[in-house]
């Protein structure tokens, strides 16, 4: 594709020994498409020896300095660029660092990209460079999950909330709790220790009285509702109802254009059909379904199937219906009658007419307050990610399970357990499973 770094297929040098014991990594910074400037960001052992190469010195660290680019092997002028140098460790990822800041056309950034591939660079892997930020101790495993979530962020509040957790909010929580498990552990070996001694009863009963603690904390944390999982990823909102009662017309009206086919005959909808919106701060993808009857036809009951499952897993159901009252609707849906312009809404009911829009503004804000409802924040920093739910509550149940054992060799062992899963959220220990998924996520360049 124009414009993007991408390696030559020829002319591929071999690689040194420096760039064998670690590899020097290129990637566009800036987005792709038509612009005035693009960034070109490297990492690794070579980009001092870059620099030289391709603008003649290495200009003072931190400092921009207007050069001219050339070819290390013709000598062919490039591009007048601003060069910016960042030696290690006093870098983003910890690595010698530099970017050039260039002129943006495609045949500029194919030039540049194919001469640092000739000295030795590589083109990075997604992820690459917040990868070896982590491994080299400048962010830990939550902020850089707070940094793909801040590059993805659709809304204010998403931003707000990212940002939050990239600054360590999340992270300090869990090292204090780690802290205070480690001088329990402290305690819990002075008593397998000094089983003899004649240590105070108060030792027994403070340790109790701190894991009780520590347990209702995490317990606390866990009972957040999902609020903040449902904001990073947006609130799944099922569209159900019988058939005819003017889904398709409602969740065309609420997305302001037209994303599924309306038809007068009833069963017209057989698939599931998503449309991504936001409501307020909140991201919402709304979700259009069959209409809910007993089909004997096998792709419409293969519909109706599926729009009981959506149903089953949304966040927040909107059961619509327009001439017949059913006792059908799932427990906690927000109740709509469609056509008032035909009959009345029955009491408890919210009425629109999606042929006319009327009642419309109170739908939206109404799906607005159930949507806020579901993602506002609490007191603390919160958990956005499964992952980080899993690793609290397996800390939790160690806890639990240290707190109701008697011996004391096993009450140890289940708070270096705890210890463990804590130490995972962050990156310290036993994360290298998940790194190729974690940092998978990341676009190019970061």
């Amino acid at each position: 594709m124009p414009g993007q770094c991408r390696e030559p297929v020829k002319r591929r040098p071999m690689p040194s020994a420096m760039t064998l014991q670690r590899a020097t990594i290129f990637a566009r910074a800036t987005g792709s498409g038509r612009a005035a400037i693009a960034v070109i960001r490297t990492s690794g052992p070579a980009s001092g020896p870059m620099l030289d190469a391709l603008a003649g010195s290495r200009p003072r660290p931190r400092y921009a300095s207007l050069r001219r680019l050339h070819a290390p092997e013709t000598g062919e002028l490039l591009d007048r660029a601003l060069v910016l140098w960042f030696p290690g460790p006093a870098s983003h990822t910890g690595e010698d660092s530099a970017e050039l800041h260039l002129h943006a056309g495609a045949a500029v950034l194919e030039a540049v990209c194919d001469a640092l591939v000739r000295l030795g660079g590589r083109p990075a892997e997604p992820g690459e460079f917040s990868r070896r930020a982590f491994e080299h101790g400048k962010l830990d495993l939550l902020e850089a999950e707070a940094i793909a979530d801040l590059v993805e962020a659709e809304t204010q509040a998403q931003r707000r909330q990212a940002l939050l957790q990239a600054d360590g909010a999340l992270s300090r929580l869990y090292d204090g709790w780690s802290d205070r498990l480690r001088r329990l552990l402290a305690h819990q070996e002075a008593l397998i220790d000094f089983p003899d001694e004649d240590l105070p009863p108060e030792v027994e009963a403070g340790l109790a009285r701190s894991i009780e603690t520590l347990l209702s904390e995490m317990t606390r944390h866990l009972a957040d509702g999902q609020r903040a999982q449902r904001l990073r990823s947006g609130v799944f909102v099922a569209v159900v109802g019988p058939p005819n009662a003017g889904k398709s017309s409602l969740v065309n009206r609420l997305a302001g254009r037209d994303v599924a086919m309306v038809s007068e005959w009833a069963g017209t909808t057989r698939d599931a059909i998503e449309v991504r919106l936001v409501l307020g701060d909140v991201p919402v993808t709304l979700v259009d379904t069959a209409g809910l009857r007993d089909a004997v036809e096998p792709l419409e009951a293969e519909g109706v199937r599926r729009a009981r499952r959506h149903a089953a897993e949304a966040d927040l159901v909107l059961y619509l219906a327009a001439s017949e009252l059913s006792d059908q609707w799932p427990p906690d849906a927000l109740l709509v009658w469609n056509k008032i312009d035909l009959a009345p809404a029955p009491p408890g009911w919210l009425g629109v007419s999606a042929q006319s829009g009327e009642g419309f503004t109170a739908l939206e804000r109404r799906l607005q307050a159930s949507v806020d409802a579901l993602t506002c924040q609490g007191a603390g920093p919160p958990l956005t990610r499964a992952r980080h739910r899993a690793g609290v509550a397996e800390a939790a149940r160690q806890l639990a399970a240290a707190r109701d054992l008697e011996m004391v060799e096993l009450r140890g062992e289940a708070l270096r357990l705890a210890m463990r899963a804590l130490g995972r959220l962050t990156g310290i220990v036993g994360v290298e499973d998940l790194l190729d998924s974690v940092f998978g996520e990341f676009c190019i360049g970061k």
